[in-house]
């Protein structure tokens, strides 16, 4: 099937409601699975003819006239100048910054924008584009080509961005590539968060935190990413690497299998409740007995539970709900510590591509629970917070387990992000809560929730 053929296709499909339950209304419907696979042939072929990529993240709320703008727009200008092709979403604020300065040097600067339920101008240095309605497309299309990565202060879908990159090279299924942290003061605290209480649970390494670089200036930025070279990618089975000479047919075709095959998965899975968390944690943890505490928990109520199906917080809330007669489903990953299944699952399901195992993940959730843990956790704590800022998705609970390890993450995004910087507005950190009992987190489902 062709890239004109899936164009065709994906014309007939209509537009999403904006306030549907996710990207998706309806699992089994054809036409946006059509959707989906034209906006990836389509992305991968806007890009298959860049060169030494860098990918720029950050705010669309900063001026003109802010630091961060300026330091964009300079970095933008340093990266055109070299040759490089200035990669970002293509909209406002940071990203009309680092468009702004390769296209005032004549570099190629290109935008890939989103289509949201309210207006997101493509910005006016933007030499090449293409938008796409699906949040998870966009973002395979941002990371999937890049020599480099450089991250300055933003809000939550930012943070969902950084987390995605950084989780995925953790795991392999991303090459690694330099990733520079633009500001300090900004980016200083999360950093503490996650060298602190990462380290006392055993959920992120030192020495992965230790290759990310902190900078405050255009120039030194530059001078990280201005040596990286740009690899050859090869075809392979890497979940990540389309960009790569070849035809990608068989890659597309295997994706639309995932999603068919995801979608039937989830069909009919209803009362589900989502809980994510880090897997290091041992049978002993206070965790592990909380998660157990909460499968059994949810299981008396009827609801389903789903997990990574892993180890660690996702088996103790498969053993909770399966030793208690519950609904038990694992949505996993092939190849690596994420093809570890536990073994009190009902159902489960493996995928190979990261992104269509997020997308299905998160369809049937009426909840999330995040007990801690790592990038991973992380990364779809702030997926699922865009989702629902950006009107993708409409409110459900996300309740955060235990203060003690998530109050620094809470003091970041009040403190710095809503009042200082002011990448989110004030009332987003009500998106989710924080809770540190069981009782806590089913009295917050229980308020939100009737079974279907």
């Amino acid at each position: 099937m062709d890239k004109q053929t899936l164009k065709k296709l994906a014309e007939q499909t209509t537009q999403p409601a904006a306030h549907s339950r996710h990207e998706f209304e309806d699992y089994r419907d054809t036409w946006r699975i059509f959707r989906v696979m034209a906006e990836l042939v389509e992305g991968y072929n806007f890009l298959s003819t860049l060169k030494r990529e860098v990918t720029i993240f950050g705010s669309a709320r900063f001026p003109e006239e802010h630091e961060y703008y300026q330091t964009a727009r300079a970095l933008g200008g340093l990266l055109g100048q070299d040759g490089f092709a200035v990669i970002t979403g293509g909209g406002p604020g940071i990203m009309e910054a680092a468009n702004r300065g390769a296209f005032e040097v004549k570099g190629e600067s290109i935008g890939l924008n989103i289509q949201l339920p309210f207006e997101q101008r493509i910005n006016p240095y933007v030499k090449k584009s293409t938008a796409f309605y699906y949040f998870f497309t966009r973002k395979v299309m941002l990371t999937s080509p890049a020599n480099a990565f450089a991250f300055f202060p933003g809000g939550f879908g930012t943070l969902d961005e950084f987390f995605e990159v950084t989780d995925l090279m953790e795991l392999h299924m991303l090459a690694k590539a330099p990733i520079v942290m633009v500001g300090r003061k900004f980016w200083q605290p999360m950093i503490d968060f996650l060298s602190q209480q990462g380290e006392r649970i055993g959920s992120v390494e030192l020495k992965q935190i230790d290759t990310w670089r902190l900078v405050d200036t255009a120039a030194e930025a530059y001078e990280i990413i201005k040596n990286v070279k740009d690899e050859t990618q090869i075809c392979d089975l890497s979940p990540n690497n389309f960009h790569c000479e070849g035809n990608i047919d068989w890659k597309i075709f295997r994706v639309m299998a995932e999603l068919v095959e995801g979608f039937e998965f989830v069909t009919g899975l209803t009362d589900a409740v989502t809980v994510l968390g880090t897997r290091s944690i041992p049978a002993s943890s206070p965790y592990y007995q909380a998660a157990y505490a909460l499968g059994q928990a949810l299981a008396q109520k009827k609801f389903s539970v789903v997990t990574g199906g892993q180890l660690g917080v996702a088996e103790a809330v498969n053993k909770g709900a399966f030793e208690h007669g519950g609904a038990s489903v694992g949505i996993g990953m092939r190849g690596g510590a994420r093809a570890q299944v536990n073994q009190y699952l009902n159902r489960s399901i493996l995928f190979h591509f990261p992104f269509t195992r997020k997308l299905i993940i998160t369809t049937p959730t009426k909840a999330f629970v995040c007990f801690p843990g790592g990038l991973g956790t992380l990364h779809q704590l702030f997926e699922v917070l865009t989702l629902i800022q950006t009107k993708k998705m409409p409110p459900v609970p996300v309740i955060l387990y235990n203060r003690d390890f998530w109050q620094p993450l809470h003091d970041f995004i009040r403190a710095t992000m809503a009042h200082e910087v002011k990448t989110i507005s004030t009332e987003d950190d009500g998106l989710y809560q924080i809770v540190d009992n069981v009782a806590g987190i089913m009295k917050v489902i229980g308020e939100n929730h009737k079974h279907s």
